[in-house]
């Protein structure tokens, strides 16, 4: 009698009478365990070498804890004084330096200072030509992209003038 009573109610109720799951069947914490694990696996560490500006005044720079006074060129891995006073000096000459790097660089970012500063055109061109994006910037902003860049893991460098003005945010440099 039992079984043509579950014949009348349908297929829900015979699954439901069996103990057999349906849609309504809930998980357990146990069975939805195996399908909320995540495993993390680190193909390449952090490099300890990336550059990464940590502030600047109208002195200069704090990269990676190092004290930079005055213009500096940051490369991949290394901290350079930079032989420019102002946005007028940076030439074809004074860009060599990032030109000759191996490996090549993809962008060059440059900051002018306090304000965006227009470079010749036949500097930018040359830059070109040889493989690098320029993209030129006031310095507070410069510091910002270079850092973006880096942490992106694309090949960039800056050339820096420190900007005129007061500034927080870096370590005090020595007078």
């Amino acid at each position: 009698m039992a079984g043509a009573a579950l014949r009348l109610l349908g297929p829900a109720a015979r699954r439901a009478a069996s103990g057999a799951p349906c849609r309504a069947h809930r998980l357990t914490p146990a069975d939805d365990e195996l399908y909320q694990r995540t495993r993390v696996t680190v193909l390449e560490p952090e490099s300890p070498n990336i550059m990464f500006i940590e502030g600047y005044t109208s002195r200069g720079f704090t990269v990676s804890g190092d004290l930079v006074v005055g213009p500096c060129a940051i490369l991949p891995r290394a901290i350079l004084q930079w032989n420019v006073g102002s946005y007028k000096d940076i030439t074809h000459d004074s860009l060599s330096l990032f030109r000759l790097l191996e490996p090549r660089i993809e962008i060059l970012v440059l900051g002018t200072g306090d304000r965006v500063e227009r470079l010749h055109p036949a500097v930018l061109k040359q830059m070109r030509v040889c493989g690098i994006a320029v993209e030129v910037q006031d310095t507070p902003n410069a510091c910002a992209t270079f850092n973006f860049l880096t942490s992106e893991k694309r090949m960039a460098a800056a050339g820096l003038i420190p900007p005129r003005g007061t500034y927080t945010g870096a370590l005090p440099l020595p007078a």
